[in-house]
């Protein structure tokens, strides 16, 4: 059983703080497929100091998606400590984490996001003055380093344990890497042998078979699954099958895919109005579409659906029409 703080996990497996991505309708849907731990997409700090209108519905957080990480960002450490308590007494997150890792320009310029990696002294001050200000655990997400000449992944991690940080989760690429490239699983596993709290380690987890390796070869406590899981928490549920009883599940029908991608879409329209989820859901169901054969031309009709009954029905639709081709392929 993996614990951060006092906060257990049922698994090994957890779905990263992906922005854009991670409002609660996402989690809900991935915590279903067993998640054993869920984070939120980062929230400003000032956005939170400031009673920001759409920041503070970021802050919103179904039951059942629990065990939750909320993940704040700044680089200041007033606003930072009085967010990070704000969000500590007013919301039901289990766990406070701190954005180390971003590469956006517009979040490093504020001296947030990955801008903290150059500077293991910051992070140490940074993290400590949270911890003192609040009772629910704190843990940090970072990426290995700036560049490939500002690699200071185990110092950064000694200083978020030594500031009482609860755990960390590692991205094995640079800042300047972005999402490019190959993620260095070697620095997991470096720092993994240099702190004693839990590490989670993120980067190149495709597959359940990836999951396993990385845990076998880093030494890692969990791993952190990102982008795998777009349009496909059939991953998450796979990988958690898979590090347990060593079983391949096989994929979704066409048809389970859409149902859940019109799961997906309800629980965005209860949550941000009917206008709103269905444009911010056109980039999902597009992901949702993936791996089904002939999905060219209903991917481009996705961008003009304005309502739900419009993206309901071109799904269920073109669902339909894989479903006659397979039925009649089988009867020849």
């Amino acid at each position: 059983m993996l614990k951060i703080g006092p906060v257990e996990l049922k698994n090994r497996v957890v779905l990263a703080p992906m922005a854009g991505v991670c409002n609660s309708a996402f989690r809900l849907t991935v915590k279903e497929f067993g998640a054993g731990l869920v984070c939120a997409e980062m929230v400003s700090d000032k956005g939170i100091v400031f009673q920001n209108e759409k920041t503070m519905n970021m802050l919103y957080i179904d039951e059942r998606e629990k065990p939750l990480s909320l993940q704040i960002f700044g680089g200041e450490r007033e606003s930072l400590v009085q967010a990070a308590s704000f969000v500590d007494k007013n919301t039901n997150a289990d766990i406070i984490d701190i954005n180390m890792g971003c590469p956006v320009p517009k979040i490093t310029k504020c001296d947030a996001g990955a801008k903290w990696l150059l500077d293991p002294n910051k992070i140490y001050e940074m993290v400590s003055a949270v911890v003192d200000a609040v009772d629910k655990p704190v843990t940090v997400k970072m990426r290995m380093g700036w560049d490939e000449d500002h690699v200071f992944a185990v110092e950064n991690a000694r200083a978020v344990e030594r500031a009482g940080g609860q755990a960390v989760a590692l991205h094995g690429r640079t800042r300047v890497q972005m999402y490019e490239g190959h993620a260095n699983w070697d620095i997991i596993k470096e720092v993994k042998q240099s702190i004693n709290i839990p590490l989670i380690g993120n980067g190149d987890v495709e597959t359940p078979q990836d999951a396993k390796r990385m845990l076998d070869e880093t030494g890692c406590d969990a791993v952190m699954i990102g982008r795998a899981a777009l349009g496909n928490p059939w991953m998450i549920y796979q990988t958690v099958q898979y590090l347990e009883t060593g079983e391949l599940i096989g994929e979704p029908t066409p048809r389970e895919k859409i149902d859940v991608c019109l799961l997906h879409l309800d629980r965005l329209i209860d949550l941000k109005n009917e206008n709103v989820a269905v444009r911010e859901m056109r980039k999902h169901a597009a992901w949702y579409l993936k791996g089904i054969r002939g999905n060219g031309k209903v991917r481009k009709e996705i961008n003009e659906c304005e309502t739900r009954e419009d993206l309901a029905t071109l799904l269920n639709t073109f669902v339909d029409q894989v479903e006659e081709k397979e039925a009649s392929i089988k009867a020849v």
